[in-house]
């Protein structure tokens, strides 16, 4: 019962081991996964539901997560957010959200909707997780990360603006929906699904000439692209 009794709404935890946090207060669908070192406070809870209503404070993102998880993989805390960097210190980061997205490349993995953690990744969970691993928070979903970058001009054949380090946007008119990471000259690192040709990790090219399946669907799809120039502070984001 002591243990239970810390639940309560507005605590705040930092998580010691992986843990997976759904979209929904019950079945099996994930919005993300924290890893160890991470923090998030605890909302008001409807009575009745088997988990926990959170919002993790380094991304703002909401999910809920199972009360056991909680309490046997994170520990009460202070209420800490996510360090701010000037746009020159996160510009010298990106080789290293280069180097993690290429290592993750690497190891055996598939798509993983609402993966995070490794070796298993949705697009924008690899995203998130590259920067984050430099020490830049950014939005969790694709078309929140859209929104949170600083608009790059793009188009196919026509990629002298990007850098390696951008993001490049996928999806229909109405909502991103997929994002992968600018290597250079047009090649992008992403991981897709099976639906597409692939399932996980690989690399694809925005220049026409790439007859790919996999790059050829995306290249229909592409939206635009975005410089991570700020790091998000944590507050919640509208949907």
């Amino acid at each position: 019962m002591a243990a239970l009794e810390l639940l309560r709404p507005g605590t705040v935890w930092q998580v010691l081991g992986p843990v997976n946090g759904y979209s929904h207060w019950r079945g099996s669908n994930l919005a993300t996964q924290l890893w160890p070192g991470r923090s998030l406070r605890l909302l008001d809870q409807p009575s009745g539901c088997p988990r926990l209503r959170v919002r993790t404070l380094d991304d703002g993102y909401p999910c809920w997560i199972a009360p056991g998880d909680l309490l046997g993989l994170a520990i009460v805390g202070a209420a800490r957010g996510p360090m701010l960097h000037s746009t020159a210190t996160i510009s010298a980061r990106i080789p290293g959200v280069l180097a993690y997205a290429q290592a993750a490349r690497e190891q055996p993995n598939t798509y993983l909707w609402g993966g995070s953690l490794g070796p298993d990744f949705d697009c924008s969970g690899l995203v998130q997780r590259a920067f984050a691993e430099v020490g830049i928070w950014i939005p969790r979903d694709a078309y929140l990360q859209e929104r949170f970058c600083q608009p790059v001009a793009v188009r196919p054949g026509v990629l002298h603006a990007l850098l390696p380090g951008d993001l490049i946007f996928f999806g229909p008119p109405q909502r991103c929906t997929h994002v992968g990471l600018h290597l250079g000259q047009g090649r992008y690192l992403h991981s897709s699904g099976q639906e597409h040709g692939r399932n996980g990790l690989g690399v694809d090219d925005l220049n026409p000439h790439n007859r790919d399946a996999v790059a050829t669907h995306y290249r229909q799809q592409l939206r635009g692209a975005g410089r991570v120039v700020r790091c998000h502070d944590g507050s919640p984001l509208p949907a």
